[in-house]
């Protein structure tokens, strides 16, 4: 077996794990925890902008067609106690968001309330959030933020849990006969977003290095029914050096699959359209079931209306439907049966429109080397324990980190550093994907067999140093620690060669 085959069979054993390691350490979102949640409290909020002196955009309008609300969610959830999944790596100074599609005639928009589950789990203390909420027209990446309020302590009071595992829903509204309203208009993408960020955790953590305390903090939760949008729902990640899941505003579709979370944000909201057209009626969604609501929103969720006033007891639904992706063609298939789907072979995704799902990702691929590897799959970036960077992006925009990895002085101590910091401190360097918490940490020896002289690499200075010990029982030029220099310290360095 080559050298150079034996390294591919090396990073295929090993290295794998190693990153699965890292990963879990150094980004924080990989901490979901599933809760019980026997008791959720309610904490209203209605606010009277022209009344108070806070941080805010606003807007004055005047609008009345007689609309009834519409109430828009990702979540099946109905808030009530039950299993939910908190995002315990949720950081201070991030922020949650859903955003949906409406008609055009639909805006001006008048936003009238919002609500969302915070939960802790086994909390040691009673833990204190600070948040804001905020409005968007259009996307969150791409659009203009139009009204924003944080909370005081005062007016707006922050957000207090009590010890345990226990959920409160935090709801806001503004006023009805308050003469600043939040008004949304079209953007020109017929999308509005509605987001809340937490600006200051009970117990805050390193962003993506050491996560917020799990029993110290309150986490936004997701639902556990399933991700029914994956472009509805946001997240606007912190920076930092290891924060792998990327930064800033990016929707759930967007992230890398080891971060995205596996539900809807427990999260709704209230709006009243300019034009909301005709009464209620049964409107068939494309999952196969059957809600009662106004053409206005059935258009939103891609539902069939079946007409004014009729109810879904007397409609019969068609068989779900949904996209499908196709690998024979790498196409994306609207509007089949699962059917329909499997008979191609295809994977069929009930409810969703090709324009929600990306079927063939294809990206920028981050090495544990540091190194960028464009235009992959996530299966293949994984297959050599690479991270994906997500569907679209590119090497030419994507800065990877350097890898890190245990570093030693001369003396007792371990830290972590990426190769270039730690030779310059003069330090043993244990190679890419190590980590001071491993059992061979700071043993040179162990970590990278035939790498005598401690350089992270093995080369032609190591076999040197064996053939100039040859044949004594000093222990200098000793590989495999039989006391001696011979034959066999010179075939453990051929063996170990190339970089640790």
């Amino acid at each position: 077996m080559s050298l150079q085959t034996r390294s591919i069979c090396l990073l295929s054993s090993v290295l794998v794990p190693v990153l699965g390691v890292n990963l879990i350490a150094a980004e924080s979102r990989l901490n979901p925890v599933d809760a019980s949640l026997d008791r959720i409290d309610v904490m209203s909020i209605e606010l009277r902008p022209s009344d108070v002196d806070l941080p805010v955009v606003t807007n004055r309008t005047s609008i009345d067609r007689g609309c009834p609300p519409e109430v828009m969610a990702h979540t099946d959830s109905d808030f009530g106690t039950g299993q939910y999944t908190l995002q315990a790596g949720f950081e201070q100074g991030e922020s949650v968001g859903i955003s949906f599609v409406m008609p055009a005639q639909a805006f001006p928009l008048k936003f009238e309330s919002a609500q969302i589950l915070f939960a802790t789990f086994n909390a040691t203390v009673q833990t204190t959030t600070e948040w804001s909420v905020l409005v968007y027209s259009g996307t969150p990446d791409n659009g203009s933020l139009i009204a924003q309020y944080s909370s005081d302590g005062k007016i707006l009071p922050h957000l207090v849990m009590p010890p345990g595992t226990t959920g409160t829903i935090l709801q806001f509204s503004i006023a009805a006969d308050d003469p600043d309203q939040i008004f949304i208009q079209d953007d020109g993408s017929q999308t509005f977003t509605v987001a809340f960020r937490i600006d200051a955790h009970n117990s805050p953590g390193n962003p993506c290095i050491s996560p917020p305390a799990e029993t110290q903090n309150a986490f936004p939760a997701t639902d556990v029914s399933g991700l029914a949008s994956p472009t509805g729902n946001w997240l606007d990640l912190v920076p930092g050096s290891f924060c792998l899941c990327g930064t800033g505003w990016t929707n759930f579709q967007q992230l890398p699959a080891f971060c995205t979370p596996s539900g809807d944000w427990v999260m709704n909201t209230t709006v009243t359209p300019f034009n909301c057209g005709a009464a209620e009626g049964a409107c068939c969604k494309l999952d196969g079931t059957c809600i009662e609501t106004t053409e206005l929103l059935c258009e939103t969720l891609s539902g069939a209306f079946q007409g004014d006033s009729t109810l879904c007891v007397d409609v019969s639904c068609p068989d779900p439907q949904g996209a499908c992706c196709v690998p024979a063609t790498g196409a994306c298939v609207d509007g089949v049966t699962e059917a329909q789907c499997t008979a191609f072979n295809g994977t069929f995704l009930i409810g969703n429109t090709c324009a929600d799902v990306v079927c063939f990702p294809e990206g920028a691929c981050c090495t544990i080397e540091g190194e960028c590897v464009p235009d992959v799959s996530p299966e293949a970036c994984a297959a050599f324990g690479g991270v994906f960077q997500g569907d679209g992006t590119s090497c030419a925009t994507i800065e990877c980190p350097a890898p890190e990895g245990w570093c030693c002085p001369d003396s007792a101590g371990c830290f972590e550093f990426d190769e270039e910091t730690c030779l310059l401190f003069g330090g043993t360097w244990g190679g890419p994907g190590t980590s001071c918490s491993d059992a061979d940490a700071c043993d040179s020896t162990g970590s990278c067999p035939g790498d005598l002289n401690g350089d992270g690499v093995v080369d032609v200075d190591d076999v040197l140093e064996v053939l100039s010990n040859y044949g004594t029982s000093s222990g200098e030029g000793d590989v495999d620690g039989d006391g001696d220099s011979d034959v066999n310290d010179v075939l453990a360095v051929i063996n170990g060669w190339g970089p640790c």
